[in-house]
């Protein structure tokens, strides 16, 4: 079985699109979610009884909203969410629109993964900062987050993977990328041959994530 055989010239430029258009599905997603998320998961493990910026009515708010979220799947919360990224993006087809749904579910996901991992942090640490004066937000960015930075970054490698399983849904409402590739040109069409190239190439976009991941999660480590 060759490559060339499956994708055929005419299959090359829409391929090479569908990649193109993963990347950006994945990318922006990645960053503009994984920035807001992290701010929400600081937040929720600021605000938990007895931390830092202990708020029982922001954490209970907070709480309640990643827990209404995050176990939606993600087929039935895009479509959920098309009335309104219609307003905010002005289309609910398109890579751009897909763009904001994903977002929106990657930023719940990735703020219960922050506050997960900042749980684990070691008390007595935070105490010290904050024995030696150190004020409350000052201590949670300068101590707190960077005492979990290396189970935080194996947190967002696996969000990494999710966000790459979102983006191929994603192809199910328009989104375009390498699922929407494989759902027109693969199954819609039987050429199982085609499905399992991009399954395939769909894995080692993972594999590379996670071992970048793995990576840099070890050099935070013993920094």
């Amino acid at each position: 079985m060759f490559l060339g055989d499956i994708i055929t010239p005419e299959l090359r430029p829409v391929l090479w699109e569908a990649v193109i258009q993963t990347f950006q599905l994945v990318g922006f997603t990645l960053v503009i979610g994984g920035v807001i998320g992290l701010g929400l998961g600081g937040l929720l493990y600021a605000t938990r009884p007895g931390n830092l910026l202990e708020n029982a009515v922001v954490y209970h708010v907070l709480n309640v909203a990643v827990n209404i979220v995050r176990p939606i799947p993600f087929i039935i919360f895009i479509t959920a969410m098309a009335p309104l990224t219609k307003e905010v993006m002005g289309t609910r087809i398109g890579t751009e629109a897909a763009i904001f749904p994903m977002t929106v579910m990657a930023v719940f996901v990735i703020g219960r993964v922050v506050e997960q991992n900042l749980i684990a942090v070691d008390p007595g640490v935070v105490e010290a900062a904050r024995a030696m004066g150190t004020s409350r937000t000052r201590t949670l960015l300068t101590v707190v987050i960077p005492e979990g930075l290396p189970p935080l970054i194996l947190g967002y490698a696996f969000v990494f993977v999710a966000i790459v399983d979102m983006s191929a849904m994603a192809g199910y409402v328009g989104g375009g990328g390498l699922g929407d590739f494989a759902q027109q040109y693969g199954y819609q069409q039987f050429n199982w041959k085609l499905t399992v190239v991009v399954i395939a190439m769909l894995i080692v976009l993972v594999q590379l994530g996670q071992l970048l991941g793995n990576w840099l999660a070890k050099r935070a480590l013993h920094r």
